[in-house]
């Protein structure tokens, strides 16, 4: 499905992106108003952009606006905060809060159920071992980032605090900065920003997109009470990021536009790269697995006992993508 490609207007502020969608004012004003978060500026929490770029929530009568937050944690500390309908994050924020009592919380699709991170190094880093004693960049604390490279060097018996310690750089530019000015000598990146890093010369320690961790790592997460009273707008919001996912699967050379606007990656040998290795991640239904969502109850219930007791059912609500199934839309959408 090939779209046209329309310049948006973005608004950039040290703590947050935002935009807002709708070609006039008239229209916004008439359009029902939702306000999502994302958490990395990465290709798989795309789909926001894509839909701004292709005109898909004009379409579906939304008035959108997105804002970025750094970190699973702390979206979801706004998200109960009331400051946001919905989220495009990772799930462990969400599912630490939910198992603290937070059961307002809902996932209502996934975007990438594995994680595709990766550790990059340059010199004679080679192999997880040579990476005891290092500090390793990461986005933040609770992070994607964080998660993937605990799990990762795990698998070669090594662990935080006692091989290895954590830089917080802030986001997965700011960990690429920190490893091109050699501030850092390793990083766990996630596409582009991994292939950047091997465009200037580093390696993969450790490819994550080969390990296939189980993980919620990005999903669309909003409140109950939120659905309980809008039910009809998340529908639509659902709706308009089902079909930026097929855009994302099926036109590569609008969605490299799009990145290249948001994330100013214009070198078509690292977009390619990018796409190459992460598509394959992304669920073109929006499906949520039950094993993703295990992993990281499990991994929530080594600190919070609590998280032995929740299944990964309790914390969804499929409404939405049964819809779409059984309405016929998805088909519908695949079919074009």
């Amino acid at each position: 499905m090939k779209v046209q490609f329309r310049k948006k207007w973005l608004l950039c502020l040290p703590a947050l992106v935002l935009f807002a969608s709708g070609p006039s004012l008239s229209r916004a004003a008439a359009a029902d108003k939702l306000v999502g978060i994302h958490s990395a500026r990465v290709m798989s929490q795309s789909m926001p952009w894509i839909a701004q770029e292709a005109g898909l929530f004009p379409k579906y009568n939304l008035d959108f606006q997105l804002v970025f937050i750094a970190s699973s944690g702390m979206v979801t500390a706004a998200m109960l905060g009331g400051d946001a309908d919905m989220s495009l994050t990772g799930g462990v924020g969400n599912v630490r809060a939910y198992v603290q009592g937070a059961t307002d919380l809902v996932f209502i699709g996934g975007v990438k159920n594995v994680m595709t991170q990766s550790i990059l190094a340059g010199g004679n880093l080679k192999k997880p071992e040579d990476l005891k004693g290092k500090q390793i960049g990461v986005s933040r604390i609770g992070s994607n980032t964080h998660y993937f490279t605990i799990q990762a060097l795990r698998r070669s018996g090594m662990e935080p605090g006692r091989d290895f310690s954590f830089l917080q750089t802030g986001g997965d530019p700011e960990s690429l900065a920190a490893l091109l000015s050699k501030r850092i000598d390793v990083a766990t990146l996630t596409a582009p920003s991994d292939a950047k890093a091997l465009a200037e010369g580093y390696h993969y320690v450790v490819y994550g997109p080969d390990l296939r961790i189980p993980y919620s790592a990005t999903a669309f997460v909003t409140r109950r009470s939120v659905m309980a009273k809008r039910p009809q707008v998340v529908g639509q919001f659902m709706r308009s990021m089902a079909e930026a996912a097929k855009i994302m699967h099926t036109d590569r050379e609008f969605v490299y536009k799009v990145l290249a606007k948001y994330l100013r990656v214009n070198d078509r040998s690292i977009l390619d790269s990018a796409y190459n290795a992460e598509i394959k991640a992304l669920e073109p239904r929006l499906v949520i697995k039950n094993e993703a969502l295990q992993a990281i109850l499990e991994e929530v219930a080594q600190v919070d006992p609590r998280a032995k007791k929740v299944k990964p059912q309790e914390l969804m609500d499929l409404r939405y993508l049964e819809e779409m199934e059984k309405s016929g839309f998805s088909d519908k959408l695949w079919k074009r």
